[in-house]
This record gives C-alpha cells, sequence and structure tokens, in this order.
C-alpha cells in the first residue's frame, strides 16, 4: 500500500509542477485527479496536501529567481538592491486582496466549490477570456514589457485579479496573468510577476492549512509524511521546467493555445462525470 501511494503522490506531483505554472489551473486538475486517483489518505490531510504539495513549486521559483529576487546580492549595486526591495514591496502589495478574502472566506470555498461542477466551469470559462483577450490586446501593444515598470497601483489590482484564483479551475496564474494583460502587460512581465506573487501567497495557504490542521488535533501518519515529502519534490523538479518552458513559451508565442486546452478540457470534466457519474 506504501508503494502504491507514493506513485500515487509522484504523479500528483507531477501534475502540480506543470499545472501550477500554466495557465491551466493546478487546484482544478488536483481536484479531478483526486476523483479520478483518490490517495488512500484521511480527509483533512487531502485537504491539506492539495496546498502544501505547492511549497515544492515555490522553491522552483525561488532557486531559478534567486539571484533576481536577494536584496543581499553582494553582485548588486546600492540601486539594484534598493530595486530589489522596492519589487518586493510591490508583490507584498499584490497580495494584499487575495489574502484578506482567503482568510475569511477559506473555509467557505472549501465547503462549496471544490468540486467538478465548478472546476470544469471555470476552465472553460478562461479559456474563452484567454483567447478573446489575445484576439484584442497582442502583447506588442502592452505599455509594460518588464516587472520594473509595474507601479503599485497596478500591484495592486493584478492581485486583486489574483482573488479569482480562489474559485477552483480558475488558476492563479491564469487569473493573474490576464489581468496583468488588461493592465498593459506584456504576456512576459506578466508571467514573471505571476510568479513572484505566488511566492508569498502560497506559503501563506500552505501555513493556514497547516495550522488549521494543528488546531484539529490531526498528526500525521509515517506514510502521510512519505507521500508529502515525494509529493514536494516532484512538484519542485517538475516546476523547474515548467516554468523554463513558459517563459520561453511566451516571446513565440500567445496564450490562446492555453485557452483552447482549458476548454476543451473543461467539456471532456463535464461529459465524463454526465456518463459515469461521480
Amino acid at each position: 500500500m506504501l508503494i502504491i501511494e507514493l506513485i500515487k503522490s509522484l504523479l500528483y506531483g507531477i501534475v502540480e509542477g506543470i499545472t501550477e505554472w500554466l495557465p491551466v489551473s493546478s487546484t482544478g486538475h488536483l481536484i479531478l485527479l483526486g476523483e479520478l486517483l483518490p490517495m488512500q489518505v484521511s480527509d483533512s490531510f487531502s485537504e491539506m496536501y492539495d496546498v502544501v504539495i505547492q511549497l515544492g513549486a515555490i522553491l522552483a521559483v525561488i532557486v531559478l529567481f534567486f539571484h533576481k529576487l536577494n536584496p543581499f546580492a553582494p553582485t548588486k549595486t546600492p540601486a539594484e538592491k534598493k530595486g530589489t526591495w522596492s519589487l518586493w514591496a510591490r508583490v507584498c502589495v499584490a497580495v494584499i486582496p487575495s489574502a484578506v478574502v482567503g482568510l475569511l472566506l477559506d473555509d467557505w470555498l472549501d465547503a462549496h466549490l471544490y468540486n467538478y461542477i465548478t472546476v470544469a466551469v471555470a476552465l472553460i470559462l478562461y479559456g474563452i477570456l484567454f483567447i478573446v483577450i489575445e484576439k484584442l490586446k497582442p502583447s506588442n501593444m502592452a505599455a509594460i514589457q518588464t516587472v520594473d515598470g509595474i507601479s503599485y497601483k497596478t500591484a495592486f489590482f493584478m492581485g486583486a485579479f489574483q482573488m479569482l484564483a480562489l474559485i477552483p479551475g480558475t488558476s492563479r496564474s491564469g487569473s493573474t496573468i490576464l489581468g496583468g494583460m488588461l493592465l498593459g502587460l506584456s504576456r512576459g512581465a506578466a508571467a514573471e510577476f505571476s510568479f513572484f506573487m505566488a511566492i508569498p501567497t502560497m506559503l501563506g495557504a500552505s501555513l493556514l492549512k497547516v495550522v488549521k490542521l494543528i488546531l484539529e488535533g490531526v498528526t500525521l501518519t509515517g506514510t502521510e509524511w512519505g507521500v508529502l515529502a515525494v509529493g514536494c519534490v516532484s512538484a519542485f523538479l517538475v516546476s523547474l521546467c515548467a516554468i523554463k518552458f513558459l517563459m520561453d513559451f511566451v516571446k513565440k508565442h500567445s496564450f490562446s493555445a492555453f485557452g483552447v486546452y482549458r476548454i476543451v478540457l473543461g467539456a471532456v470534466v463535464i461529459g465524463y462525470f454526465l456518463i459515469f457519474g461521480r
């Protein structure tokens, strides 16, 4: 049983590592994977696992952008260090909206929206939005080409778009990238700032789930610790590749392909559950 659960967790980690950074909804994919290939763990652990596994994905961002995000780098000039602190300040401003709403509605969202219907509708709706926005607002018309050009006001409004990601199937990266493009950012700048916003957002969400688990008096078994470790490590390794892929992809292509993928996947999900039931 342990080997089987570890293999399942490896698969979950691979899915998380790919879908966390591509605008296709990691939470939505994990919910669907949980429906099709559930792990034999407690409900409390399962809820915590789907969030904490994101820590592995976060680590990939920190590793890949460590120099850019490190204000103490000895090779940076005083002006560059000041710019890095400014970047972190804008990231902190950006996470305020989702942090406030997430704290207030976390339990309600878990109880009412974590299901395949919500996921399928969100996948299709945002798929359509990606295609429409790419048609109406091509990236070469963007006024802001790099994250250095993002103002505090723009950062806050990107954070407002990130609130939409509290709905499973929406996609945190998808919401912030779409929002960024509507606010005048290029695809590359929107994607990169979305990565940076993920660090405090996911750390906060993971901490919230762990604290709730502790307050409920839940302790992890040896199997659950192993499952969590495998998921986090695999999510980290796959995220390294997924982030590099996306940053290269946006230089040459639009996000319309992701929009088509989301629509097709949403339709498949609806068809599957209508035919086979839950």
